[in-house]
């Protein structure tokens, strides 16, 4: 076990490795982006540039570059090129938010698509499965910024029964957080519950064959505790690998959609602003809060499976 734990630590540290020489690299290579000429701005003459360019290192060799903006990520110590704040700082002011988005909207997508996802297995080649199918496939199809206008429209504007938009801490009033929050939850669960409800379905439909489920309805075990103990629980292991992807992607600014349709200025938010200026900083530090969400949960998802199930130690 041990072994197997810290082979996933040396795979994490290397992915996070790659990643962000990667982002930092594709920064690099985009045309007109010189920080420089960004941060002494559109009247600065050329000597200016160079002496910006000299005082923030920008002419040192690229792998220099990337060690100097790595050590300052680490100590949180990183100025975005563009506002001059803090990025660490920035981000904790907007991780509440994602925080927020990705919890809730987490569990909402999970619960809905495990109870869908059964109730059309049991239901499998009637009416309601075809139904729930169907509208599973309308909300993979739908992109959340087009849901989330017109949700906007229709129950903020016409109907007002949302807020439009903007985010209220839990800190300062429960009761508002909530109000706001509800709109954005459904939103981005749509997407997911489609997913999950179709990939639940498919593993409970071939989880029923198995010999194991055979023999305990042969023991005269009840059709409920089969379903519930001998077949969902072993449906439920790639769902939980699953989520734990998308909810590791979603902290890290995978709901930029969601955060700018709804205006909650979060994670994804501040990243989406970031890379429309071309600002390096900000978005390096998204993108490895991002790898590192994913891969942290991923490692510890495999972990988990790995002490309920020896078999994968052998194959991890």
């Amino acid at each position: 076990m041990s072994r197997f734990v810290i082979r996933r630590v040396i795979s994490m540290v290397l992915v996070l490795f790659a990643i962000s020489v990667l982002t930092f690299l594709i920064f690099q290579a985009i045309p007109n982006g010189d920080p420089a000429v960004r941060l002494a701005g559109r009247t600065a003459t050329p000597a200016q540039i160079e002496q910006i360019r000299q005082s923030w290192g920008f002419d040192d060799p690229i792998w220099q570059q990337y060690l100097t903006t790595m050590g300052k990520i680490l100590s949180g110590d990183v100025i975005s090129y563009t506002q001059q704040l803090n990025v660490m700082t920035q981000i904790k002011q907007a991780l509440p938010a994602t925080l927020s988005l990705a919890i809730g909207a987490g569990i909402l997508w999970l619960f809905l698509g495990v109870v869908f996802g059964l109730f059309s297995a049991i239901k499998a080649g009637r009416f309601t499965d075809r139904a729930l199918t169907v509208l599973a496939l309308v909300g993979v199809s739908t992109p959340v910024f087009l849901l989330g206008a017109v949700a906007l429209y229709f129950l903020a504007f016409k109907l007002t029964i949302f807020p439009n938009g903007g985010y209220v801490p839990l800190t300062q009033d429960p009761i508002d957080w909530l109000y706001h929050m509800i709109l954005p939850w459904c939103v981005l669960s749509v997407l997911f519950i489609g997913v999950y409800s179709r990939v639940l379905r498919s593993n409970v439909l071939d989880t029923m064959s198995e010999d194991f489920v055979r023999t305990a309805r042969a023991k005269g075990i009840s059709e409920q505790r089969v379903l519930v103990r001998h077949v969902l629980r072993n449906s439920m292991i790639p769902i939980i690998s699953l989520w734990s992807l998308d909810f590791a992607a979603v902290i890290g600014g995978g709901a930029i959609l969601t955060e700018s349709v709804f205006n909650l200025h979060g994670v994804g938010q501040y990243a989406a602003e970031s890379i429309q200026q071309l600002d390096v900083p900000p978005v390096l530090v998204v993108v490895m809060l991002g790898a590192a969400a994913v891969v942290v949960l991923s490692a510890l998802t495999d972990v988990l499976f790995a002490f309920l199930d020896p078999r994968i130690r052998l194959t991890g």
